[in-house]
Formats: C-alpha cells, sequence, structure tokens
C-alpha cells in the first residue's frame, strides 16, 4: 500500500505561519516544505523563493547569469 507523503493544506498552512520559517521576517527557508515556490506572507502579494530548497540556488543563479549576460550583450 502506497503511502501519501504530499502535506496536506492545513500542514503548508502552519509552516506558512511558523516564525522560524521566515529568515529576518522576509526570506522563506523551510527544509520540510519541498515547494520552491511558497506563498509570500501575505499572499496576495505573489510568491517567493523557499530557499531551502536545493533548487533555488539553481534558479538564482540562472536569473544572475541571464541578467549578466543581457545587459553585457545588449550594448
Amino acid at each position: 500500500m502506497a503511502t501519501n507523503n504530499k502535506p496536506s493544506k492545513e500542514t503548508k498552512n502552519e509552516w506558512h505561519h511558523d516564525p522560524k520559517n521566515w529568515k529576518w521576517r522576509i526570506f522563506y527557508y523551510n527544509p520540510k516544505d519541498k515547494r520552491l515556490f511558497p506563498p509570500k506572507r501575505i499572499k496576495q502579494l505573489g510568491w517567493t523563493i523557499n530557499f531551502a530548497n536545493p533548487n533555488s540556488i539553481l534558479f538564482i543563479l540562472t536569473i544572475i547569469a541571464t541578467i549578466y549576460l543581457l545587459t553585457k550583450y545588449t550594448r
């Protein structure tokens, strides 16, 4: 029998409202949460990056490299 390892919506809400998961009140860092883009503290403002997710580093480096390349080669 397969087990469902996916957290419930209630669990995600608990993680979201837990101040320990927010560094300096703006950076979301929760290793238990596998989402790359969880909602911001004020959900109406969109999403943020879960910095505990290993893919977040790759995502940020890709954005920095893209900006660098665009500024270097679009003159």
